[in-house]
């Protein structure tokens, strides 16, 4: 049986349809996108509107998270840095996860078999 993961990209919002297209060329289709608030090193950034100075200490990101057998790990994992590499900070991060089971409520159907069809 292959080990089944979670892998768990944060990316700038421009950033992520690119991605997803990409990963539907690869074969990855199934994924949650979910649009959240965060930072990381860059702690947020500064700004002006119509004279007054705010700081926005949460950036918008997108979480993408996709659950497939190890074996595309790799594959997912080099084709999102090739596209959300810029080298600058915000470039995002990549979390990955062992998953100790999957279910399909519709059909009872468990690990790998849940993953597809």
């Amino acid at each position: 049986m292959t080990k089944i993961i979670k892998i768990e990209i944060i990316a700038r919002p421009r950033n992520y349809e690119e991605l997803i297209e990409a990963l539907n060329d690869i074969g990855i289709t199934g994924m949650t996108v979910t649009q959240v608030m965060g930072r990381g090193n860059q702690k947020g950034s500064s700004h002006s509107y119509r004279g007054i100075h705010y700081i926005t200490k949460l950036l918008p990101k997108v979480k993408i998270e996709i659950v497939v057998g190890e074996e595309f790990k790799d594959l997912i994992v080099n084709k999102t840095k090739e596209l959300l590499k810029t080298g600058s900070p915000g470039d995002g991060k990549i979390f990955i996860y062992d998953i100790t089971n999957v279910i399909r409520i519709r059909d009872d159907q468990e690990d790998q078999d849940a993953l597809t069809k």
